[in-house]
């Protein structure tokens, strides 16, 4: 069983910047494809990136997120930059064996439980 815990959340103004960590207890995270999803209220939970041996992000990130990961640590990254108000989520983080970075957030396995994001304007 892998559990998931997010941390780094929290209120900044727009423009600034965020890093969300996730650390994954558990086997084998290397093998692990790791995704950042959020969720909005009132909205679907939408994709934001991957990273397995490569990354995915969605159109919207537009360069001012960066998923890495380190596997020594068991932690998967999330650096936003130049956050926007419309960026104001719920941010979860999720993974998955066998398979490399996809969108769908039915394709991933473990979930974390969430951290709120808050940008002001």
């Amino acid at each position: 069983q892998v559990q998931l815990v997010e941390s780094g959340g929290g209120l900044v103004q727009a423009g600034g910047s965020l890093r969300l960590s996730c650390t994954a207890s558990g086997r084998a995270f290397a093998s692990m494809t790791m995704g950042w999803f959020r969720q909005a209220p009132g909205k679907e939970r939408e994709f934001v990136a991957a990273i397995s041996w490569t990354t995915q992000y969605a159109p919207f990130v537009k360069g001012r997120f960066t998923i890495s990961r380190d596997n020594a640590k068991n932690t998967v990254y999330l650096q936003m930059n130049s956050l926007k108000p419309e960026d104001t989520a719920v941010y979860y983080c999720a993974g998955r064996f066998y398979g490399g970075p996809v969108v769908g957030k039915n394709e991933y396995t473990y979930w974390g439980q969430g951290t709120q994001v808050t940008v002001s304007s």
